[in-house]
């Protein structure tokens, strides 16, 4: 049963594909790319340590859209759809009488247009499976809820930000769900270039670069103007949104929630862009606003991708599935005692079968040998791949794996990976130590252990 206005909160998730946390001013980016979203941080609530649980675009939106890790959702790579009876946040909006819309990007279908049955649920539709694919920067094409293309005016960010303001100016008077998938700064497949607005590409040109692309070079020249272009026109989006909620008298009473999909290491982790268990690939940007979140502050708190679909039901008074695999921030940040876990875990398709975890202190990777990443969701045999002692190297320039004086730490690691699985629903695997190395003056300390 629909409840009045007054009653619930809108959401609104502003969600980017592609994005590393530290393009962030709150992230220590001194370009001033972000201030939209840095003022959402200090006012609302930051959570400073998020992360993707599926480093693509595919199998973390699936995540994202239910709740389940992406060997759950079916998605664990590309180009799979997900299941039509699969239940979303649109499905649970709707149940709590919500309006639902999606705006953008997809990439949970089996084609474009995406047929009706495999729209999520959601009620309102102006999108495409692979936008990356139907439009360029200045020539944006979607779909309606009925197949029908719609070119959009402007350039790609505004377009898809002037439907949702009209979207949310139309749905004023009554709760709503609304998603807005953004490409950007996601590269334009076809050229594999990341062109921003006319003239943004020359203001960062031989600006900073993040120490982990200073060190290890990739494309990073290449295209981290660009880049950095197209994150300074999402910030101007999102304040130009925040804007419109403030006209309307909602800002007040809208959740809104900004995180991406995965990060981007410029084919310096592999010879594309993600699909690896580095903070460049897994480490997103996430804020929230509104009611529950005003004056949350700085969570310290490791967050999961998979947190974030509880999170938003349970601060719109909406009964969270025991299904769902993640779990609510809201008591974190109402600072009551939780025991919240000591650790995120990541699954990684395609580039390779991967598994990692990443604690406050350290990063344990492990894969597959045998089996193909775009036709194996996961193995019961792994080996170890990579260790990184991220409080002394948080740009993992330096992988301990197999030093003889980090072997304790890696064993309990390997529990602590293999009890994670299990809890996803994996089977319990077998995972072979790397070869034991010299490691010279290198030492670890009892209490560091368990960081």
């Amino acid at each position: 049963m629909a409840q009045n206005r007054s009653d619930r909160p809108n959401v609104i998730v502003f969600f980017t594909d592609q994005q590393r946390w530290d393009t962030t001013g709150v992230h220590g980016n001194p370009l001033d790319l972000t201030p939209n979203f840095d003022r959402m941080a200090q006012q609302g609530t930051h959570v400073y340590y998020s992360f993707t649980c599926q480093p693509v675009c595919g199998p973390a939106r699936s995540s994202l859209q239910t709740g389940l890790y992406a060997t759950n959702t079916g998605v664990f790579r590309n180009g799979i759809a997900l299941k039509p009876e699969a239940k979303t946040l649109a499905h649970y909006f709707r149940e709590a009488g919500y309006d639902t819309g999606y705006i953008g990007k997809w990439h949970l279908a089996s084609g474009d247009p995406v047929p009706r049955h495999e729209q999520g649920g959601y009620e309102y539709w102006l999108g495409a499976n692979l936008l990356e694919f139907t439009s360029e920067p200045y020539n944006t094409v979607v779909y309606d809820r009925e197949g029908k293309a719609v070119k959009l005016p402007g350039y790609r960010v505004d377009a898809l930000t002037d439907a949702a303001i009209r979207y949310i100016d139309a749905h004023q008077d009554h709760p709503f769900y609304l998603f807005i998938s953004y490409l950007e700064p996601h590269h334009q497949n076809r050229i594999d270039d990341y062109p921003p607005p006319e003239g943004y590409r020359e203001r960062y040109t031989g600006k900073w670069i993040p120490p982990d692309l200073a060190a290890l070079g990739g494309s990073t020249h290449q295209h981290i103007a660009g880049y950095y272009g197209l994150v300074k026109r999402l910030d101007e989006a999102l304040g130009r949104l925040l804007d419109a909620l403030k006209s309307l008298g909602l800002s007040e009473n809208t959740i809104v929630l900004f995180t991406s999909d995965h990060g981007n290491h410029f084919k310096t982790r592999n010879a594309e862009y993600k699909r690896s268990c580095h903070e460049s690939s897994i480490r997103v940007p996430t804020a929230i606003i509104g009611p529950g979140f005003w004056g949350g502050g700085r969570l310290r708190e490791l967050v999961s991708l998979i947190d974030l679909p509880p999170t938003l039901l349970d601060a719109a008074g909406i009964p969270v599935p025991e299904h769902m695999e993640g779990r609510s921030i809201l008591p974190l940040v109402r600072g009551e005692a939780v025991d919240w876990p000591r650790e995120v875990f990541i699954q990684i398709s395609e580039s390779q079968v991967g598994r990692a975890i990443r604690t406050h202190r350290w990063k344990y990777a492990v894969t597959a040998p045998d089996k193909n990443g775009w036709s194996d969701p996961a193995s019961d045999h792994y080996v170890e791949e990579y260790l990184y002692d991220l409080e002394a190297d948080p740009y993992e320039l330096t992988n301990l794996i197999g030093l003889a004086s980090h072997q304790k730490v890696a064993a309990r690691l390997r529990e602590r990976l293999i009890q994670r699985m299990v809890e996803a629903g994996e089977a319990a695997p077998t995972i072979e130590p790397a070869p034991e190395r010299p490691s010279g003056q290198r030492r670890v300390l009892p209490e560091e252990m368990t960081a």
